[in-house]
């Protein structure tokens, strides 16, 4: 059992003061120390470089633009190779987190064992604490094209319909478990693991692509583990709310990615036809309507 460094990968892009909180609470969140690799993707508020150039456990790593969150984990994890085959940091496991997170004392320990629980676990994740105390649902099933739809036509005027019952799948987020896939904005993975799949699909450049990465992990013969004794904020950021009109059609891209590559035959490009063409105009109107809502906001 190694006592080696953690590695911790975070993608940052002007993250402004929420950056000093999250390097602040690693120390006291695991007792084998952490070498903080900062993947940045083009800030220019300065504070990855200044962080970089105060902390020794820190390295600011310039990725060569905006790539996307999981391109950004990529080339972070390619940095990390020669630290890993040099055998300067754990072997066995890293951790994937947003720069906005603050973890409580012994979380990133806590993760740790959990995974030494479960030999097969890809990737571990903790319990989601909201700015306002609730608890943010990051474990739930993999979405299947049924019950995507049924939720789209459906969760907005009937909440608790059986379709987006089955879309979250969120109920116990008491034990710990196994999960469809877990949220990316904090996640403990097995090296291994993540070699196996080829990490994080580029293709996405935001949203979805956390499903994405629980999903091939699964279909790898992997499992995804909910840790609630590992406890973590999350000051989430609100970029869609801000600019709705760039981020709820790319995540509606991203939706439409990961259904039509899980339908991939000839015979089915028809549904892929007709899910792209509903994607879009959902999109549409959902833009419209946050809009409208900006627009109104005092």
């Amino acid at each position: 059992m190694t006592s080696l460094p953690i590695a911790v990968v975070t993608v940052t892009y002007s993250p402004g003061p929420h950056l000093a909180a999250f390097l602040d609470s690693i120390p006291a969140a695991t007792r084998r120390g952490a070498v903080v690799v900062l993947a940045d993707n083009g800030s220019t508020d300065g504070v990855p470089e200044a962080a970089a150039a105060e902390r020794g456990n820190v390295q600011f790593l310039p990725t060569g633009g905006n790539l996307g969150y999981g391109s950004g984990v990529n080339v972070a994890a390619r940095h990390l190779q020669p630290l890993r085959d040099a055998g300067e940091i754990d072997p066995e496991f890293f951790l994937i987190s947003n720069p906005d997170v603050v973890f409580t004392p012994e979380a990133i320990d806590e993760l740790i064992a959990c995974a030494r629980r479960w030999p097969v676990a890809a990737a571990v994740g903790p319990r989601i604490e909201e700015p306002d105390g609730s608890i943010y649902p990051s474990a739930r099933s993999v979405p299947t094209l049924g019950n995507g739809i049924g939720h789209a036509l459906l969760g907005s005027i009937y909440p608790d319909n059986p379709w987006s019952r089955s879309y979250r799948d969120n109920a116990d987020m008491d034990n710990e478990r196994t999960a469809g896939w877990l949220s990316g904005s904090c996640l403990l993975v097995r090296w291994d693991a993540f070699d196996a799949v080829g990490g994080f699909d580029e293709r996405y450049f935001m949203y979805m692509e956390d499903v994405d990465l629980g999903d091939r992990f699964h279909r790898a013969g992997y499992v995804n583990v909910y840790c609630p004794a590992a406890v973590i904020t999350h000051a989430k950021g609100h970029a869609a709310g801000e600019h709705p009109e760039t981020m709820l059609p790319a995540h509606h891209e991203s939706a439409y990615r990961f259904q039509s590559d899980r339908l991939p035959r000839w015979w089915q490009a028809p549904v892929r036809l007709a899910l792209k063409a509903g994607l879009k105009a959902r999109g549409a109107v959902a833009v419209g309507q946050a809009l409208k809502r900006k627009d109104t906001r005092p």
